[in-house]
């Protein structure tokens, strides 16, 4: 396994982290554990979750996957031996504190001591904004409008940044938080946070969960330079694009309680015009090499330089063995040049 600093703190983190997403809905406990047994024996120390998962999210299984890695935690008594990244749901959900605005300093609280209790754990290593509170864009949204007098009205609903980190600040004194970061976040969004923070010696956002893979490098515009200089690196998530980089969806095939198959309308983001041609190109030049599809993609996220961890969900075994193992394919700089020429012809085909 390798291993990259967490922003610049001394946490040494698995460039693959085990995301927990399916556990609850898609997974059952039992898979669940198996599945954290087998990446913690192959050197994966670093898990992400969140209050809302499993995802898609419903009222009726919300924190369900907090409590399955909670479990884990009693029975193995091996909470020491993990990195724990846990979220706070943004705005949106109904079921989630009434629905409004969330990063108040009563629903942080009421957030944490929740999930703490729900993991079975007196302290979470890394805890994530998982989305904004204030009008942008996110989750793949292009074409950003901004009015003013929309501004105004909404300005008062959301909380400011230096609350917000006021507020984690008293929770990371007492010990229930170690470090914060942010989800689905903007190039605007990170760089506020991390000037306050620099201004006020207010803890730092040590990281930035954002989508990042073949189909959808846009990370590298702006966000890819900070991340850089200000030692705030991606946790990148959704590296296989939803599964459309495993080669199992091409030619219109729709394998049985895939994910596309049981929640197609809830993950839209990859089936677009243009992705089903790029996939193909990509396929190709794993087979030209007699690389395995999946492997290829996750390791082409792994190897950037703006990258801390590479974020990988799995509902079989067999998948979770075959993503882990790409920390071991080399990419040579032949097989780069041949990806990165299909990005300039078709860039971006699912921002």
């Amino acid at each position: 396994m390798n291993f990259r600093k967490l922003g610049n703190t001394d946490l040494e983190v698995s460039a693959i982290c085990l995301g927990t997403m399916t556990f609850g809905e898609q997974n059952s406990q039992k898979d669940a554990f198996e599945q954290m047994d087998y990446a913690l024996d192959k050197g994966v120390n670093f898990f992400d979750t969140a209050e809302i998962y499993p995802s898609p999210c419903f009222e009726k299984t919300c924190g369900s996957t907090e409590k399955i890695i909670g479990n884990w935690f009693k029975e193995r008594k091996n909470r020491d031996q993990v990195i724990l990244a846990s979220k706070i749901s943004g705005p949106g959900l109904s079921w989630i504190r009434g629905g409004g605005q969330q990063y108040s300093e009563q629903n942080i609280k009421d957030a944490i001591e929740n999930s703490l209790k729900r993991l079975n754990t007196d302290y979470i290593d890394l805890y994530q904004l998982h989305w904004p509170e204030r009008k942008t864009n996110f989750f793949g949204r292009l074409g950003y409008k901004h009015k003013e007098e929309e501004t105004h009205s909404f300005k008062g609903s959301w909380n400011n940044f230096e609350k917000i980190l006021i507020t984690l600040e008293k929770f990371i004194k007492q010990g229930k938080i170690r470090y914060i970061g942010l989800s689905n976040e903007t190039s605007w969004g990170l760089s506020k946070f991390l000037e306050i923070a620099k201004l006020n010696k207010f803890p730092k956002m040590m990281s930035i969960q954002n989508p990042y893979n073949l189909l959808c490098r846009t990370y590298e515009i702006g966000l890819a330079e900070i991340s850089i200089r200000e030692k705030s690196g991606l946790l990148a998530y959704s590296p296989l694009a939803g599964g459309f980089l495993t080669g199992k969806y091409r030619n219109n095939n729709l394998p049985k309680n895939s994910r596309q198959q049981l929640f197609a309308n809830y993950y839209l983001r990859y089936n677009k015009p243009n992705a089903s041609i790029v996939i193909e190109k990509y396929f190709n030049i794993a087979k030209k090499f007699a690389l395995d599809f999946a492997q290829m993609s996750i390791k082409f996220c792994e190897i950037q330089k703006f990258v801390t961890s590479v974020i990988i969900g799995a509902t079989k075994i067999e998948q979770l063995k075959i993503d882990i193992e790409s920390v071991n394919v080399n990419l040579t700089e032949e097989i780069n040049k041949e990806i990165n020429d299909v990005q300039l012809i078709y860039p971006n085909p699912c921002p």
